[in-house]
C-alpha cells in the first residue's frame, strides 16, 4: 500500500484532540514522521504535561492510523514541552515559575480551595511540577487541605523554604500564624503580604504555580490580579442562581485587568447521597453551562457534592490523591487536562530567550 507523510498527517488531522480543542496537527504538535518498511513512527510533542494522557493519545492514534500502514507496525511517541506563556500586560512572569494559573470565585463557600487543590494534584499527576500558593490571607485552608500544617524553614537568605507534600510545593499565610489568629488587615496590608509570600519564597522550578484567590471581587482581588503575574484563571461556582452571579462578577474582573479566563468549573453540581446513590440538583442545573455559552467561554466539568471529597480535604488527603482512580479524582484529572489544553495554546512569553543588554560607561 502506498503511504506518505501526507497520508499520516492528513489521519491524524481528523482527530480533534478533546483537550487541545483542534487536531494536532493544526496544533503544531506533529514534529516528526518517520516511514520505512517495516514501521511507521510519529513524534508528537505536545504543550501539557500527559504522564497518563500520553499513553491514552498513543493508543487512539495508532488505532487511527493502523488501517492506512500498509501492515507496517506503528509507533507513537508521546513527549510533552511546557512553555512559559504570557502575562497581563505591564507584568513579568516569574523567572522559576513557567505559568501561573488562579482559581477565582465572585463568592466563598463554593468550592474553590477544594478545587485548586485537586487539580494541583492531578496536574502532578500527569508529570507536572506544581506549586500552589494559598492566596486566600483571610481564609487559608491549604495547610490543612495539604496536611502540611507548621511553619517553613527560612534559609540563611531569608528566603520561605516551601512546604512540601504529595510531591506538590505549597506556601500560606496559615503556616506563617497561629491558626485561630484573625487576619484583620487592610487591603494594601494584605496585598503587601501575599506579594512577599510569592516573591520571597525560594519556589523551586515549576511548571504551573495554582494560586488559590481570596473569594470575592473587591479591591484587594482587583489589586491581586493587576500585581501578580497571571498566565490565566479559573472560575469555579454553583449552578445556583446567586452564585453565578457572583461569578459573572469574577470572569468581568479578570477582562478588566487582561488575564484569559480558561473556563468555568461547575461544582457541587448534583448530590449523591451516600446510602441509595440517588442523584439530584439541590443548587439547581445548567447553571455553568449557561453562564459559559453566555460569555463565549469553556465549562471544563461537573463536580458531584460528595461526602468522600469533604472528608478527604479535612484530613489533608484530597480525593486526586486519597482515590485516584475514583470517578471524582477523573473528573478532576479531565478538567486539569482541559486547563492545561486551553493554556497550550496561548502566547507564548519569550523574553527569557531575548538576550540581556547592558550598557556600561567605560
Amino acid at each position: 500500500m502506498s503511504i506518505s507523510n501526507d497520508s499520516i498527517r492528513a489521519v491524524l488531522g481528523t482527530d480533534i484532540d478533546p483537550y487541545l480543542g483542534i487536531d494536532l496537527v493544526k496544533a503544531g504538535a506533529v514534529k516528526d514522521i518517520k516511514i520505512d518498511d517495516s514501521e511507521v513512527r510519529v513524534q508528537i510533542e505536545l504543550g501539557m504535561p500527559a504522564a497518563v494522557y500520553g499513553p491514552e493519545l498513543a493508543a487512539r492514534l495508532q488505532a487511527k492510523l493502523a488501517p492506512v500502514a500498509g501492515g507496517r507496525r506503528v509507533r507513537i511517541e508521546v513527549d510533552s514541552k511546557i512553555q512559559t506563556h504570557a502575562v497581563q500586560q505591564g507584568v513579568k512572569p516569574l523567572q522559576s515559575i513557567r505559568n501561573t494559573i488562579a482559581i477565582a470565585s465572585g463568592k466563598g463557600g463554593v468550592g474553590k480551595s477544594t478545587t485548586a487543590v485537586n487539580l494541583a494534584l492531578a496536574l502532578q499527576r500527569e508529570g507536572a511540577s506544581v506549586g500552589v500558593l494559598d492566596a486566600d490571607i483571610y481564609g487559608p485552608s491549604q495547610p490543612l487541605m495539604l496536611g502540611c500544617q507548621g511553619a517553613p524553614e527560612i534559609t540563611d537568605a531569608k528566603r520561605i523554604v516551601p512546604m512540601q507534600s504529595f510531591g506538590i510545593q505549597s506556601i500560606s499565610i496559615g503556616n506563617l500564624i497561629d491558626e485561630e489568629t484573625p487576619m484583620i488587615w487592610r487591603g494594601p496590608m494584605a496585598t503587601g503580604a501575599l506579594q512577599q509570600l510569592l516573591n520571597d519564597t525560594d519556589w523551586q522550578p515549576l511548571d504551573y504555580l495554582v494560586i488559590d484567590l481570596p473569594p470575592g471581587t473587591g479591591d484587594i482581588q482587583l489589586t491581586l490580579c493587576q500585581q501578580i503575574p497571571l498566565s490565566g484563571a479559573v472560575i469555579v461556582t454553583t449552578p445556583q442562581d446567586i452564585a453565578l452571579l457572583d461569578a459573572r462578577r469574577g470572569l468581568k474582573m479578570f477582562e478588566k485587568v487582561g488575564v484569559p479566563v480558561l473556563g468555568i468549573v461547575e461544582n457541587m453540581s448534583t448530590h449523591i447521597c451516600g446510602k441509595c446513590g440517588h442523584e439530584e440538583h439541590i443548587f439547581g442545573a445548567g447553571g455553568g453551562a449557561r453562564m459559559a455559552d453566555q460569555y463565549g467561554v469553556d465549562l471544563l466539568g461537573s463536580l458531584p457534592l460528595d461526602i468522600r471529597i469533604r472528608e478527604g480535604v479535612d484530613h489533608g488527603r484530597p480525593t486526586v490523591m486519597a482515590e485516584p482512580d475514583s470517578a471524582i479524582a477523573h473528573n478532576y484529572i479531565e478538567i486539569a487536562r482541559k486547563v492545561t489544553g486551553k493554556l497550550a495554546r496561548r502566547a507564548k512569553d519569550f523574553t527569557a530567550k531575548f538576550p540581556r543588554i547592558v550598557v556600561e560607561n567605560k
